[in-house]
């Protein structure tokens, strides 16, 4: 189209995009199953600064701009607001709180105009809004996305907006005749039109993200219900049973709304991505889509799994990790060191990446070149290079390409077989310092594990530092948690808790409150099982023949301080942050 062509010429003369963006872009918007203007793929999928982007858009149709600072705004003023919003239907209010285009107020001069704050003016729901007043004038104004989210959440009193506009009756079973056989694309399509279950998925976002949740799992429950369940604490717990719906539906609205997905590919796995501005801060999701059987075999149901990428949560100092005392101290001297490997152990979702970079956000420093190679990126990190892994760079392309480009620091991700692990190797034995992590159960196991991999003993005594294995355990709520009662001592005293550590007042068990959901925790702790590389842990690899003596290995490191996984757990127990119940479940005592 001629205006599409005429924005992206104007775009890239103002340096707001290059000419090799407005091409791919092009090629994007020229695709049959696109629906999005080239402004919104612009945004989500080149990211290009939306402000700078409308701003223009807004000269172009000769549209005013308005900034405005929501919390200086009296009460007045969010009263009125308030009840041009209430004068709205309901699905249009939710839709208009959705697209971040609100009435702001009625200016009272010669002719009554309704003003209307849009963070994208070209945005044709605007005359949807306008058509419920009782002002027959109205005016659009472009006011920036960020601005129009604060004004929101102030409005809403940091409420989550989608909560309220989902309501049971809003989806009615008998509107929609089941189809015996295949999928009947049409009255799914009726179905997903229906306004609840795009606020049922877009309220599961924000309260996610309200409640500091790790992920959001969406399963079909049977032929005419969905669950959502949030990961919170480590624990899965039921948010939301959706009845009335039918599962392919809401399946298809995660799909539509969420980037690199399609929603017509029901048979294989796909990874997504979603982005969204939530309390003023730009959240990222990744999403997981795998097929699962269903009861009926003509039905195809899919299992969807959000991961909740907030970079708020990020840990930057290594002093919140909550290493204990010996194991801080090793691991700075490791991570202190020009050169050599630091190894994060434990299984899926136990921090190993979160321990990874804050120990990258320690080193760091504007005179050093630190690379990182993941799949997938999660969190950009603020003066590093993150190279994505794909099918044309996989990790051991990039890690040869790493070797060309001048590294200090290198974060090489998962060690996944031998070729990861001997360039890795490699990265640290020539004078750069390489962090990376593995799959095994504890400290000494990763050496037995890097051996069988076929890295020669003297290699891995020379290159690595250390080899931290770690778990997290949910933290005691300070709120509610109790001394555990005299009928328990004895239990506790089986793991080495003794009467004085009860009688310091420090052990708790969980009780449950309104602060924690009646749950007893909040929050999460790591424990930590640091290996030191010390000369002597070096000798014992060194004097390794046909096989690695894991049990010599914890014997000279547990005589210089390391403490095991569960040994590290029990101490959190007497410092009254976890309960024992809960380092048992995580630890084992070997």
């Amino acid at each position: 189209m001629k205006e599409n062509q005429f924005l992206g010429k104007l775009l890239v003369l103002k340096n707001i995009i290059t000419d090799d963006i407005f091409t791919a872009a092009q090629v994007r918007l020229d695709r049959p199953e696109n629906t999005m203007p080239l402004e919104e793929i612009l945004i989500k999928e080149f990211d290009v600064d939306r402000d700078k982007l409308y701003t223009e858009v807004a000269k172009l149709y000769a549209i005013s701009k308005m900034n405005i600072q929501p919390e200086e705004l009296r009460e007045n003023d969010i009263d009125e607001i308030n009840q041009l919003l209430d004068a709205l239907p309901k699905d249009i209010r939710g839709e208009a709180i959705q697209k971040k285009i609100i009435p702001y107020k009625i200016q009272k001069k010669r002719i009554e105009t309704l003003i209307i704050l849009a963070s994208n003016p070209t945005d044709s729901f605007t005359k949807e809004i306008a058509s419920y007043s009782k002002v027959k004038r109205y005016e659009i104004v472009y006011c920036p996305f960020v601005e129009v989210a604060r004004l929101i959440d102030i409005i809403q009193k940091g409420d989550n907006e989608f909560l309220g506009l989902i309501s049971e009756d809003e989806i009615d079973i008998n509107a929609i005749e089941e189809t015996k056989k295949g999928d009947d694309e049409e009255l799914i399509d009726q179905e997903i039109n229906k306004g609840a279950l795009v606020y049922l998925f877009e309220a599961a976002l924000v309260e996610a993200v309200k409640n500091k949740v790790s992920d959001i799992h969406i399963i079909p429950f049977d032929n005419r219900t969905v669950d959502l369940y949030f990961r919170t604490d480590g624990k899965l717990q039921l948010w939301k049973r959706k009845d009335n719906v039918n599962p392919q539906a809401f399946q298809a609205v995660c799909k539509d709304r969420s980037l690199g997905v399609d929603r017509f590919k029901i048979d294989e796995a796909q990874d997504g991505f979603i982005q969204r501005e939530i309390d003023g801060y730009t959240i990222r999701f990744r999403v997981s889509i795998l097929p699962i059987v269903a009861k009926e075999m003509e039905k195809h149901f899919e299992s969807i799994v959000i991961r909740i990428l907030d970079d708020r949560n990020v840990i930057d100092n290594i002093e919140a990790l909550g290493f204990l005392k010996q194991a801080l101290i090793d691991f700075e001297k490791a991570a202190e060191k020009p050169q050599g490997m630091i190894i994060i152990t434990g299984p899926t979702g136990s921090g190993k990446s979160t321990t990874l970079l804050a120990t990258l956000y320690h080193v760091m420093t504007p005179e050093k070149n630190a690379l990182t190679v993941e799949d997938p990126v999660e969190y950009i990190v603020k003066g590093a290079r993150q190279i994505k892994i794909s099918h044309k760079c996989t990790f051991d392309l990039a890690l040869r390409a790493i070797l060309r480009h001048d590294p200090d620091i290198v974060m090489v991700g998962e060690i996944r077989d031998q070729k990861t692990a001997e360039l890795g190797i490699k990265l640290a034995n020539t004078g750069h310092l390489t962090f990376a992590t593995l799959h095994t159960n504890d400290a000494p196991s990763a050496i037995s594990r890097l051996y069988k991999m076929n890295i020669e003993t003297f290699l891995m005594a020379n290159a690595i530092n250390i080899i931290v294995a770690q778990r997290l355990v949910r933290r005691l709520c300070s709120k509610c948690k109790r001394p555990i009662p005299e009928k328990k001592h004895e239990f506790y005293a089986k793991y080495g808790i003794s009467a004085e550590d009860i009688a310091k007042g420090t052990v708790f068990e969980p009780a449950g409150c309104d602060k924690c959901r009646s749950t007893g925790f909040k929050g999460r702790a790591g424990i930590h099982e640091a290996l030191y590389f010390s000369t002597e842990i070096q000798d014992l690899i060194l004097q390794s023949k046909s096989d690695i003596d894991e049990n010599a290995i914890r014997r000279v490191a547990a005589s210089q301080g390391m403490l095991t996984l569960r040994d590290a757990g029990i101490e959190l127990v007497r410092q009254g942050i976890a309960d024992l119940n809960d380092v048992l479940a995580t630890t084992t005592s070997e």
